[in-house]
């Protein structure tokens, strides 16, 4: 399991590490382009009920940290798919409780 650290806040985002490999990247590039978009996703079950919606933009500190040692393999076409989710009106939707299958491409 992953964490992501946003802002300044001590209290992490839980989010598989397979999900955190993918949105990391679409983040990181959306961010490089001085890109503002919201990321929004269900509390997984375990967690109190409901959604939560961040904003992300280049000013706001981000950490990514990974529970496993090796990089997580990439799938393109869930790359696509969550990229063209950041891209449009209602910002990046992740499933937290979705393990994306694996594709083997290339490490990230």
């Amino acid at each position: 399991m992953g964490l992501l650290f946003y802002g300044s806040s001590e209290s992490p985002i839980h989010v598989p590490d397979r999900v955190l490999a993918h949105i990391k990247v679409v983040i990181a590039t959306k961010l490089r382009r001085g890109e503002s978009f919201t990321m929004s996703w269900r509390h997984p079950a375990g967690e109190h009920a409901g959604r939560s919606t961040i904003w992300l933009q280049p000013s706001i500190p981000l950490r990514f940290v990974f529970g496993a040692t090796e990089p997580e393999v990439l799938d393109p076409a869930l790359l696509q798919t969550y990229a063209t989710s950041a891209n449009s009106s209602s910002g990046l939707t992740v499933d937290l409780d979705e393990h994306p299958a694996t594709t083997p491409t290339t490490a990230g």
